[in-house]
């Protein structure tokens, strides 16, 4: 059954097709574009390129979350996210998420006109998110698994990693409407990345629609060191062809949205991918 998902103004119908989000890093770290966008005016011009290339949705991130990456106090990431989330809804973008763990910042940036609140912690790194996510258009609910230091997630290992995951995204979505969270508000995400060898990453991808009897499912792919592993391509920035591929195994496989660095190519892959799902077998 097709339903809809609000975003500000906007509305997503869902199971029509594959919703694209930009990301917009305010950081000076994160693993592909840190330090590119992180004053307040390249971060907000960033954004409008971003929705000017078709961008259904702005995901904006005030800390980095690659591993080893230093820990950010919630009045930095503040200072951050939240000129841009202000800016950029004083510019007309109708349709803002915020990247972050901390209800604190959540809570400010909906204030500010964000809608949504992208969670990697799956509302578990602050016990008050819950009460903030109860108040947004929708959250998205992240698979993270923890790794050992100075590893990328080629050393975890596990049992059943489809039941895995799915068990956890079922516990977090349960955890979240408890607190408040209207079932219907809730998206969720396998975490492409987050404590995966190569090959859960790609089962993962193939596997978007076993993850939407839980919610809508967002993928997360964009110039990830899994795309690395597999293209050969060394440079985080170089792998965005690497990233189309990730984009239309997703769009094959039914996920609603992908996250992504470059907004135009994966809008021009998922064109493509819709047009092929049109004619049926």
């Amino acid at each position: 059954m097709r339903c809809a998902l609000r975003c500000g103004d906007r509305s997503f119908a869902l199971g029509t097709r594959t919703f694209v989000v930009g990301i917009v890093n305010v950081t000076p770290d994160s693993f592909s574009d840190g330090g590119r966008f992180l004053s307040v005016e390249a971060a907000v011009a960033h954004g409008l390129r971003l929705l000017d290339d078709g961008a259904d949705l702005l995901d904006v991130g005030g800390e980095s979350t690659r591993p080893g990456a230093a820990e950010v106090s919630a009045t930095d990431e503040l200072a951050r996210v939240l000129p841009v989330v202000e800016r950029l809804a004083a510019r007309g973008a109708r349709c803002l998420s915020v990247d972050t763990r901390r209800a604190s910042v959540a809570e400010a940036c909906l204030a500010a006109g964000a809608s949504w609140i992208n969670d990697v912690s799956a509302l578990v790194d602050d016990p008050a998110m819950s009460t903030v996510a109860a108040k947004a258009d929708a959250v998205v609910l992240m698979h993270r698994r923890e790794m050992r230091a100075g590893h990328a997630g080629d050393d975890v290992r596990y049992r059943d990693l489809l039941g895995e995951v799915h068990g956890f995204l079922a516990e977090r979505v349960a955890a979240a409407v408890q607190g408040g969270v209207p079932k219907e508000r809730i998206v969720v995400d396998p975490g492409l990345g987050f404590g995966k060898s190569v090959d859960d990453n790609l089962r993962l991808l193939r596997a978007s629609a076993r993850l939407r009897g839980l919610a809508p499912v967002l993928v997360g792919p964009s110039r990830k060191r899994f795309l690395g592993a597999i293209s050969g391509i060394e440079l985080p920035e170089e792998r965005d062809a690497a990233t189309h591929g990730a984009v239309a195994l997703a769009g094959l496989a039914g996920a609603d949205f992908v996250r992504v660095h470059d907004v135009r190519g994966a809008i021009a892959v998922l064109r493509v991918v819709q047009a092929a799902v049109a004619l049926g077998s």
